[in-house]
């Protein structure tokens, strides 16, 4: 079995006993004030001569001007059974510390067209990705089932064998695997309005699949792959995807509904590996004899911060009603 997926470690009756007393989340950040923001936002910020505040006042002033891109949001969300806070939070967060300037949509639209039409492939010093995972090492990822579950098993193997280590006279970086392997463009960057990475679509490529009928991507198909991360249609999708998953980790693994805190979706979506977390805060939990909230970071804390004023965004009586029916289906 493998050891990225935390989820499958647990025992069936911890997993029962978690899906009978799950405890929800309160709105609201538990942190007074917000955490430490990463040196490297403030760089990226100090170099284009601006502040948080002004991008957050940007990005939160094109969402509510356009109505094209705010209907796609509330369509997506509601595929997958979420509120569209949460989708407006996790895109707060990406344009006020991550990247910096909000391109309208017809730009992302543009750039999905540019980079598909581009020969590109994932690969690190000669090695094509569909060469290196026939290597022996990721054998036994073949038995994970599911394409989280799978990708989740491979980053694990990269990790413990591969990063940083010589194998089989070949030395490998001590980086991501992601950033090794998937991205030969711009190395470390991710894409698009969400800013998600290939390696991310790649896991949620089958609950894409699923929930919006949306081809299977394949590892070796890269330009397929970043387009559907740039294209705003396909990349919302991988979005509320991303965001499904967290919730269901949260719920599953650890016990606790965060389905009510934007803050902690949002968080979750800058840091990723959603299983891995879920897992660390059970083991709290067990370990303290109660019940331990998640924390929000510096860009979850922003979002429970502003939460009201973006709610604002997405108010009107349609959106209160889908809310009504769907909180009245989860009790």
């Amino acid at each position: 079995m493998c050891l990225a997926f935390l989820a499958g470690t647990l025992a069936f009756s911890d997993i029962e006993a978690n899906a009978k007393s799950v405890q929800v989340v309160p709105a609201g950040n538990r942190s007074k004030v917000q955490p430490a923001i990463p040196n490297g936002s403030h760089l990226r910020t100090n170099a284009q001569k601006t502040s948080f505040d002004k991008k957050y006042e940007k990005v939160r002033d094109l969402l509510q001007k356009d109505k094209r891109l705010m209907a796609k949001i509330k369509q997506a969300a509601d595929a997958y059974g979420i509120e569209p806070i949460h989708m407006i939070g996790a895109i707060v967060g990406e344009h006020t510390y991550n990247i910096n300037v909000f391109d309208y949509l017809q730009t992302y639209y543009t750039k999905a067209a540019i980079y598909s039409g581009m020969d590109i492939k994932f690969a690190y010093d000669g090695e094509d990705i569909d060469v290196f995972l026939k290597r022996p090492q990721f054998e036994a990822c073949d038995e994970s089932k599911g394409s989280y579950e799978v990708w989740s098993c491979r980053q694990a193997v990269w990790k413990d064998k591969f990063q940083g280590k010589t194998v089989d006279g070949k030395t490998f970086p001590k980086d991501r695997f992601s950033k090794v392997f998937f991205q030969p463009m711009y190395a470390g960057q991710t894409f698009g309005l969400g800013q998600i990475s290939p390696l991310t679509a790649l896991k949620l490529t089958d609950l894409v699949h699923e929930k919006s009928g949306l081809p299977k991507l394949d590892e070796t198909h890269a330009a397929g792959v970043y387009n559907a991360i740039m294209k705003p249609d396909i990349s919302l999708a991988f979005m509320a995807a991303m965001i499904r998953r967290a919730i269901d980790d949260y719920k599953t693994i650890a016990g606790v509904d965060i389905s009510q805190n934007p803050g902690i979706t949002a968080t979750l979506y800058n840091i990723g590996d959603t299983d891995i977390h879920a897992e660390e805060l059970r083991v709290k939990m067990k370990r303290s004899g109660g019940v331990v909230w998640p924390r929000e970071n510096y860009y979850g804390w922003l979002v429970n911060d502003k939460a009201e004023e973006l709610a604002e965004i997405l108010d009107d009586p349609s959106d209160r009603d889908k809310k009504r029916i769907r909180q009245a289906d989860a009790r």
